[in-house]
């Protein structure tokens, strides 16, 4: 089969090769998938800068989540030939291929709502939105939500639950184009951060009180303009450094406003309660078959591409997800 690898630590474009390699085989509990999608992710490209808190062996495959067709079971697994389901392939080989075996406990049922590129970027970014803001922040109805770079994989998610959680949402972008798609997606106010003063226009939008939630997946200057603008009890969840700065919190600020951070590595609930990744998932798929969450695929490229696709996720020029489709011949 054809599948991406990396062999050195260093941009995407300039360390991923598309190579032939031999088939993968499921082993025992594992299942064989076809790849229909593969969801470009931040990680992907931490990953081959070998910046990851993860970091697997030389070489390695990227791609942490698809949608694929079931193809064999392995010993003791569970699951039906030709099923279409949601993986996380473990890493040293990543989706990013054209086959991928998996794990079969951590496979779960394709929206049937979603196409496969819309259902491979479902899983984690989504997850990680309903998890901090459900389960870190409660967000409750009526509340003021934040979301920093809003028109993003992970904030574009932030944003659609937000709204079908009765939040009013506040969207942070970086230019004309993103503010359009960042209203598409039904924030209530946009503001971009090249021309718009974000403290002073959140502070006016909730006739100075501040933001109740604060999403946030950049860090560096996006964190530190936050706390300007944060409620009295409100809270900032940290989902990570896309910025490429990680912010020092001056603790003594926390205290004198009387507000929360809260760290969110979704990963941990893998282990530390699969139970709640089970039920996010169930919820997750009713949001879409009602159409209240559909995630914004931005661009979908043949298995060629996907080393432009992972450069362009790390150098933040993409809009919503770059889905990787090995089954596809060009690109749109």
């Amino acid at each position: 089969m054809k599948a991406w690898r990396v062999h050195a630590n260093g941009e995407p474009r300039e360390v991923m090769r598309l190579e032939e390699v031999p088939d993968p085989q499921p082993g025992p509990g594992q299942l064989l998938l076809r790849v229909r999608a593969a969801n470009v992710n931040f990680p992907d490209a931490l990953l081959c800068r070998g910046l990851y808190q993860v970091r697997p062996p030389l070489p390695f495959t990227p791609g942490v989540e698809i949608c694929g067709e079931i193809l064999a079971v392995g010993e003791g697994a569970a699951g039906d030939i030709g099923a279409r389901v949601l993986a996380q392939p473990p890493l040293p080989d990543g989706g990013l291929a054209e086959l991928a075996a998996v794990d079969a406990a951590t496979v779960r049922p394709a929206p049937e709502a979603l196409d496969d590129a819309e259902a491979a970027a479902l899983h984690i970014g989504y997850q990680t939105g309903w998890f901090g803001l459900h389960r870190r922040a409660r967000l409750q109805p009526g509340e003021t939500l934040l979301v920093h770079a809003a028109a993003g994989g992970v904030g574009s998610a932030a944003v659609q639950l937000g709204k079908a959680a009765g939040a009013r949402v506040i969207g942070v972008v970086g230019g004309a184009d993103k503010a359009r798609i960042a209203r598409e997606l039904g924030c209530d106010l946009v503001l971009d951060r090249r021309v718009d003063d974000i403290v002073a226009a959140v502070k006016e939008a909730t006739g100075g009180r501040g933001a109740d939630v604060v999403y946030d997946p950049v860090g560096g200057e996006a964190y530190t303009k936050s706390v300007k603008c944060i409620a009295f009890e409100g809270r900032i969840i940290v989902v990570g450094f896309a910025g490429g700065a990680i912010p020092t919190p001056a603790l003594n600020h926390a205290l004198v406003k009387n507000y929360a951070i809260l760290g969110l590595h979704w990963g941990l609930y893998q282990t530390k309660d699969p139970a709640a990744i089970d039920a996010c998932h169930e919820e997750l798929t009713k949001l879409a078959a009602q159409g209240t969450v559909k995630p914004l695929i931005g661009g979908r490229v043949p298995l060629a591409a996907a080393a432009d696709a992972v450069q362009r996720v790390a150098d933040g020029t993409s809009v919503g997800r770059l889905v990787v489709l090995p089954g596809a011949e060009e690109a749109r």
